[in-house]
């Protein structure tokens, strides 16, 4: 892939990213343009999503989502207000004792390795089931609730070009129209939903990995980060870890666990991490904004019918029988130090399957 051409990454207040670090060459693919069904954009998609499933999104002047920035901006100030509540008001809405992974995850909550090691960011999930009216309301702090509107406009906006990638996909891999999309509904049940993310300075003295490797659970994820410290494992046996370097006005996204099981490993859902960020940026708090677009709950996580260019299942090989609900629980409160049962490699997620389907 061919690296960006003069990349913005200037965040008002925060250091520059370093240019000394290797950077991952990710393609810097127009929103605007594959709206309008831009052929060579198109093809870049395809390219992205099947080489390394990791892109840039230029958000600018793209009439689909035209306030998605706005909004970003929005939910960056609301991030940064509500890990400012006492820990005791947020540990409230921690609900995995009732397995579910909506609402609050302390710093340490969770292990990053095989060793055991805690990872060092705290997370709030929000339901889109919940902020749309498909679910029930689920408990929240009142900063939450305020912010409802806020909130449903960017899952709207978030969920059209979750939506418009999964249909550019469906016509490249030659599905019957709409399989994709009728998988991933807006308001229908599933674990789609927003995060908020703090991750604060490490000690100099004791940096390491925040976040362990891992791929993302579901279909694909659209991430907002002004700081450093997403890396990236790129295919191959020699690859080392290389920094995605955040661009002003443009989203990174990446294909998840769910489009490596629809197609056999054609389309790759790659391992990723968050380690302390780079350079001067390693004194800063690191705040990012994701929304994670996941299956309906009842949708089975195995190889679609009807394309000629999904790869057929090896010979002999079966297919794990599990819905995206329960493969998401699994995933999600599988490394949770506070759930009875951590299986550290039974929470793992597509990793084999490209490694085996890529090598």
């Amino acid at each position: 892939m061919a690296p960006n051409t003069n990349p913005d990454t200037t965040f008002a207040g925060l250091p520059p990213f370093p240019e000394d670090v290797p950077t991952a060459p990710l393609l810097r693919l127009s929103l605007k343009k594959l709206a309008e069904r831009d052929k060579g954009e198109i093809q870049r998609l395809n390219a992205a999503c099947e080489d390394l499933g990791f892109f840039y999104l230029d958000l600018q002047e793209a009439s689909l989502v035209p306030d998605i920035l706005h909004d970003v901006d929005e939910l960056f100030q609301l991030g940064s207000r509500l890990f400012e509540l006492p820990l005791e008001e947020k540990q409230k809405y921690d609900l995995s004792s009732q397995n579910s992974y909506f609402g609050y995850k302390a710093q340490g909550a969770a292990v990053v390795d095989r060793q055991g090691n805690l990872d060092r960011n705290e997370f709030y999930n929000v339901s889109k089931d919940d902020i749309m009216g498909v679910s029930e309301p689920l408990p929240a702090p009142e900063i939450v609730n305020k912010n409802r509107k806020t909130l449903n406009t960017f899952m709207t906006s978030s969920h059209s070009i979750v939506t418009l990638i999964l249909d550019l996909l469906n016509e490249s891999l030659g599905l019957p129209g709409s399989t994709l999309t009728n998988l991933h509904r807006l308001r229908a049940v599933s674990g789609d939903q927003v995060r908020f993310v703090k991750a604060p300075p490490q000690p100099v003295d004791d940096r390491r990995t925040a976040l362990g490797e891992h791929t993302d659970f579901g279909s694909v994820t659209i991430l907002f980060n002004r700081l450093g410290g997403l890396q990236v494992l790129p295919p191959g046996a020699d690859a080392d870890w290389v920094y995605v370097r955040p661009l002003a006005g443009h989203a990174i996204v990446n294909l998840g666990d769910a489009m490596v099981k629809f197609t056999n490993g054609l389309l790759r859902s790659n391992i990723h991490r968050v380690v302390s960020p780079p350079g001067k940026q390693a004194s800063c708090t690191r705040y990012s904004l994701v929304y994670f677009a996941r299956p309906e709950d009842d949708v089975p996580l195995r190889r679609l019918e009807g394309s000629s260019r999904i790869p057929a299942l090896d010979e002999g090989f079966v297919e794990e029988d599990i819905n995206s609900k329960d493969w998401i629980i699994r995933r999600a409160l599988g490394r949770r130090v506070n759930v009875p049962g951590i299986d550290y490699e039974k929470s793992a997620g597509t990793e084999v399957l490209s490694r085996r389907l890529k090598a």
